[in-house]
């Protein structure tokens, strides 16, 4: 019964991280701004280590179900 919630967070973390580290190597490979005003290495690095973060909060919820 409460594995569905682990699931669910899971999922979405993942998705999340996967989908913003996808997005931030898009923007730096075209040499884009990833955030608008804005260091571009600070704003690339601080959008990698949420998306890493979030895939890391996903694997943790999707380990402990």
């Amino acid at each position: 019964m409460e594995s569905g919630p682990a699931i669910f967070a899971g999922m979405v973390f993942a998705l999340f991280g996967a989908g913003l580290l996808m997005w931030t190597a898009t923007r730096v490979r075209h040499g884009r701004p990833v955030a608008h005003g804005v260091n571009p290495v600070a704003s690339a690095t601080v959008a990698s280590v949420a998306a890493v973060v979030a895939l890391v909060l996903g694997a943790w919820c999707l380990t402990h179900v």
